[in-house]
Formats: C-alpha cells, sequence, structure tokens
C-alpha cells in the first residue's frame, strides 16, 4: 500500500507532462497550416508570424487558434530595429541575448513584432530587409 502512494505523484506527473505535450504538438499542428505557402514564418513563446504576399502579420495563441494581432505591408517599410522586449526605447545591442522586439516603420506608422530569440529576430530583420528592398 506504501508502495502505492509513494509512486502515484509520479503518475500523476507522467499524466500532466502527457496532456502539455499533446497541447504543444496541437498548437505546432495549428501553426503549419496557418504558415502554409509562407514565405518566411516563426513560432516561438511570443508567438506566431508570417510574411505571406508582400504582409507581415503576427499572432497570438489563445484558446486553441491564433488570434491576428496585427499586419504590417513590407513594401512601406523603411526601418526595422530591434528594441528590447521590456526596456522602453532602448535598442538592444549586438551581444544581447533574450527576448527582444522588432519595430518595424514605414509611412509614418510603426508597430513591434515580439521575439522569444534575439538571434532569430536579428535573422528576420535581415531578410525583411532584403525582402523590402525586392518589393521596392
Amino acid at each position: 500500500m506504501i508502495h502505492g502512494l509513494l509512486w502515484f505523484p509520479l503518475l500523476l506527473v507522467f499524466v500532466l507532462l502527457t496532456a502539455l505535450g499533446w497541447l504543444e504538438r496541437r498548437r505546432q499542428n495549428l501553426f503549419l497550416k496557418w504558415a502554409e505557402g509562407t514565405e518566411l514564418s516563426k513560432l516561438d513563446g511570443s508567438g506566431a508570424a508570417r510574411l505571406k504576399e508582400g504582409i507581415l502579420s503576427w499572432s497570438s495563441f489563445e484558446a486553441g487558434n491564433f488570434k491576428e494581432e496585427d499586419a504590417f505591408e513590407i513594401n512601406k517599410l523603411e526601418l526595422v530595429e530591434l528594441m528590447a522586449l521590456t526596456s522602453g526605447e532602448a535598442p538592444l545591442t549586438n551581444e544581447s541575448q533574450g527576448r527582444c522586439r522588432l519595430r518595424l516603420v514605414g509611412k509614418g506608422k510603426e508597430m513591434d513584432v515580439p521575439f522569444t530569440d534575439a538571434d532569430r529576430a536579428r535573422q528576420w530583420m535581415n531578410q525583411l530587409m532584403e525582402r523590402a528592398r525586392c518589393d521596392l
């Protein structure tokens, strides 16, 4: 009897981890459908983003679906800046890592796209500027 009580918490942890894994797999499958046919896409802890037909859109994952947050036309892109996520208007240095945001500026409009990884954000910044130059 006492051995069964000792193993019961491990059984609960196993069931919890299995459920969380199933939810993550479901999120990834929904992302694959959402990002189908895109030129550039990402999924991380801060949300999802995709570049499709010259429109960069980003979403958050809520209640089993991707909720569209905002969109930006790439051909209107003038400047992309890498900014710190929480410290106001401080630009991110080249050595910085972790959570950040890309600030998109163009035609009097500013928008922020959140990223969990600064290296991935730097890659996106370069690719977006290349595509914006190609679209001009």
